[in-house]
């Protein structure tokens, strides 16, 4: 389907904080959003040359910071043999050994003191509608530190294990009890990721995965019960990203209709329309 923004004819911008943005993994959740000037965004890397290449290819209306985002202390961060696995916390080489190539991946090549912000603080971020963050095990701390910025939140896409990757990590379960608490709701998977249990390998591939599910991105949203406290603005952007990005045209009606309600506009059925005739090609 085309942009919501087409549908309904209306233009709108999305503050969108991405914490951990070293594109190791191809395109962001929100690259749609960016590309099409939807979204104006404040990313945070503190790995220097990752921080350089996504400097090197910026558009208008993205701001990169060198910061590592966390509780405002000083930590040490461990640098690893794969940069996607360095993190704040400490592999837990008890679990890596049975998965082929994690061992590896997870050894530490360097440790290294470093000062964190917390996100409540940093004074580029001035709202805050979609939140990406993949950190390697230390997503809680930063949303146990945001509370203020989280209070603005519509979506959240965020990196969550169902392992303890790094020692004393906070798992899945912890951060989607804790964001229910702050009146989000767990949305989907997108995507779920599972990982062979060594010895066994299939076609020699280390990378395929089969019974065990190890991580996923998680979407928590805001609760879609309560869509009465949101603004009509808010209303529009949660609108956009779920249609947008998650093809959730479910809920984007039920936003839309909470929408009219306040605004007296006719969104919702002019969105019922276009959902019926894309039902009928």
């Amino acid at each position: 389907m085309a942009s919501l923004t087409e549908i309904l004819k209306t233009a709108i911008e999305i503050d969108v904080v991405d914490i951990g943005a070293n594109p190791i993994e191809g395109n962001p959740p929100y690259f749609g959003l960016l590309k099409s000037g939807l979204a104006k965004l404040v990313a945070f890397e503190p790995n220097l040359e990752a921080l350089a290449k996504l400097e090197a290819s910026k558009g208008d209306n993205e701001t990169y910071l060198p910061y590592a985002v966390a509780d405002g202390e000083t930590h040490e961060f461990k640098f690893c043999q794969a940069s996607g696995m360095s993190s704040l916390l400490e592999p837990n080489q008890d679990l890596l050994q049975y998965f082929h190539g994690f061992p590896k991946w997870g050894t530490v090549d360097e440790r290294k003191k470093i000062n964190t912000v917390r996100s409540d603080d940093v004074e580029e971020v001035k709202n805050l509608d979609y939140f990406k963050i993949d950190i390697q095990g230390a997503e809680l701390c930063v949303f146990e530190n945001g509370i203020n910025r989280l209070s603005e939140c519509l979506v959240i896409h965020s990196e969550v294990e169902f392992l303890p990757m790094y020692i004393n990590q906070p798992l899945f379960s912890e951060v989607e009890i804790f964001l229910r608490g702050k009146g989000f709701v767990f949305h989907r998977f997108a995507p779920l990721t599972s990982r062979i249990v060594s010895p066994m390998i299939i076609d020699d591939d280390i990378y395929r995965g089969l019974s065990q599910m190890f991580w996923a991105d998680a979407v928590f949203i805001r609760d879609f019960t309560k869509l009465s406290q949101l603004s009509p603005e808010k209303l529009l952007k949660f609108s956009i990203i779920l249609h947008d990005n998650y093809e959730s045209y479910d809920l984007v009606l039920r936003i839309l209709m909470a929408h009219d309600d306040q605004t007296a506009t006719n969104y919702a059925e002019l969105y019922r329309k276009e959902l019926e005739s894309m039902a009928n090609e």
